[in-house]
């Protein structure tokens, strides 16, 4: 009899269809079954020894909430036995509903229930058990999750020693991940935590991988890539990791017209094992970047929501290096763009802040300039090397790049058909904040004055959410709070200065936070209004934890 592994995963839904995602034991028919008769099926298609299913469910009602139950073969498998929690259900948006988007980034699996947390409660987790404790209570329409799902080079302690029962861990990489099989091993370890299994089965969900998600500093540079190909290691990581991406969260971000069109999925399924097929579609992504896409688009209602790779995209050529490559940005360009008019709010979800501190931003300018041979070939050396031991590889590391992302917000938030908001949505910092841009009056003069009056008619915002679970160094708490400060932008310059690195086209000042601590952001958007709601996870006396307010503010309010 087939088991239910993994899942369910709630992932797509509109108006009238919806996607769930599980892994069986073995090949199966998998079922999704409400009990007004709407439902669907799929059979499992085969990774690597694992069984999966997509479940599609059409025919369902805009406005509605329905039940289900997840069958394998005929045998109910989901809800579980004895399961504490409240049905898992679907709910579909009527038209000209409010959407409500909670996101953040970074998570570290919880620790096994009895064993004590080392780095605080667990947001997610935390979000989960208030909607289980009053299932009508307010709660997201969808989880946006913006990387490091899983830490390939961050293991447990109880995955370490699955690793080392498993291979010598002498031999590298060590206690970090080697392959598929234990890729897999993350995302039990995470996704079986009981509060973030049936949170994901209720609540739909987009996903975009970071770093973590394969390593640390993941495609900073060429030489960091060339490094890390020398490895003996290292290329059966990364596909391994672009497989198991693939399979776990890039295709429930699919509506199902898109995956009824996608050719991979199309062969996976129609082989008795289709790990040739995804492996060679990894190699190929490896090989050659721009020919995969893993940005996405989702419309909620008049929400647009962009979800850029800000990762695997990467041109990394000092001469030509670029946050997208050529056909990535064009993307991104088209989807802002499309049907002005259409949308009120256009979130632009990229792991990786747009707009930084004033110092980390003019730092990872000056940076970028030394590695490009700037100031010569001993500082180019120098540069690099900083590079890596700093993490100086975000959109400001990549100057064209931010300049030319820069323009398109400015673009899609200008004239009679803006949007009331453009909201880029960021995590990996491991600390929250807000920054609002100014610019120039009379347009990008390069002045970088913030003079105002000469942006874009929406209300533009940077908006950082991290981490969801994880650790907050004394020195991320310490340099964040400085990076902001005004003796730390005169430092900033010094070093912009030294690099010959103009001024940015656009100003921006913080406007909330910085914040500490395992937290979660929501945006509340109906109409042409818009919320921000800071929420952090905190101990409380009976041992558990509750979400508390640390910021709520009025974006818009037309």
């Amino acid at each position: 009899m087939a088991e239910l592994r993994l899942g369910p995963l709630l992932r797509y839904v509109d108006g009238s269809s919806a996607t769930l995602w599980v892994e069986a034991s073995r090949p199966c028919t998998a079922e999704v079954r409400c009990p007004d008769g709407t439902g669907g099926q799929a059979r499992t298609f085969q990774i690597a020894g694992h069984y999966y299913a997509l479940i599609p469910v059409a025919g369902l009602t805009p406005g509605s909430e329905r039940s289900y139950e997840v069958l394998l073969d005929g045998v109910r498998v989901w809800p579980l036995p004895d399961s504490p929690f409240p049905d898992s259900v679907i709910r579909t948006p009527a038209e000209d509903d409010t959407v409500r988007v909670t996101f953040g980034s970074c998570r570290w699996a919880a620790p096994p229930d009895g064993e004590k947390d080392p780095v605080g409660p667990d947001a997610l987790d935390t979000l989960a058990a208030r909607i289980a404790a009053d299932p009508n209570r307010e709660r997201p329409d969808v989880l946006v999750l913006l990387g490091d799902q899983v830490y390939a080079d961050e293991t447990s302690p109880a995955t370490r020693r699955w690793l080392a029962a498993r291979r010598d861990l002498s031999d590298p990489p060590g206690n970090e991940v080697a392959d598929y099989e234990e890729y897999t091993r993350l995302y039990y370890e995470s996704w079986l935590d009981p509060e973030i299994r049936w949170l994901l089965s209720t609540v739909p969900s987009c996903m975009i991988f970071d770093d973590h998600d394969v390593i640390d500093d993941w495609n900073t540079s060429a030489a960091w890539l060339e490094d890390m190909r020398s490895t003996p290691w290292w290329r059966e990581r990364l596909l391994s990791g672009l497989m198991s991406y693939w399979v776990h969260q890039h295709l429930g971000n699919l509506s199902p017209v898109e995956l009824a069109t996608d050719p991979l999925y199309a062969a996976v399924r129609r082989t008795p094992d289709g790990t040739d097929e995804l492996r060679a579609f990894a190699c190929k992504a490896d090989v050659d970047p721009a020919s995969v896409r893993w940005s996405y688009r989702r419309d909620f209602g008049r929400v647009r929501l962009l979800m850029v790779d800000t990762r695997a995209a990467r041109v990394l050529d000092e001469e030509s290096r670029s946050m997208l490559d050529p056909g990535e940005a064009e993307w991104l360009r088209e989807q802002a763009l499309d049907a002005p008019g259409s949308y009120d709010h256009l979130l632009i979800g990229t792991s990786l802040p747009w707009l930084l501190p004033h110092l980390v931003h003019d730092a990872e300018a000056w940076n970028a300039a030394l590695c490009r041979g700037e100031r010569g070939a001993r500082w180019a050396r120098f540069g690099e090397d900083l590079r890596r031991r700093a993490d100086l590889e975000h959109w400001a590391a990549f100057p064209t790049s931010f300049e030319a992302l820069t323009a398109l917000i400015a673009e899609a938030g200008s004239g009679p058909d803006a949007p009331a908001t453009v909201c880029v949505l960021s995590g990996d910092v491991h600390h929250a904040y807000i920054a609002e841009p100014t610019w120039p009056t009379g347009g990008g003069d390069g002045s970088g004055d913030g003079g105002g009056g000469g942006g874009p008619d929406a209300r533009v915002l940077q908006l950082t959410c991290s981490p969801v679970h994880n650790s907050i160094p004394l020195s991320i708490r310490l340099g964040f709070r400085f990076g902001w400060s005004a003796a730390a932008r005169a430092l900033g310059r010094r070093f912009a200065g030294h690099g010959g690195c103009p001024r940015p086209s656009v100003d921006w000042r913080r406007t909330g936070g910085p914040w500490f601590g395992n937290q979660l952001m929501t945006l509340t958007l109906r109409g042409r209004s818009a919320r921000l709601r800071l929420e952090q996870a905190r101990a409380v006396r009976d041992g558990k934890a509750r979400l508390a307010v640390a910021a709520e503010s009025v974006l818009s309010e037309k």
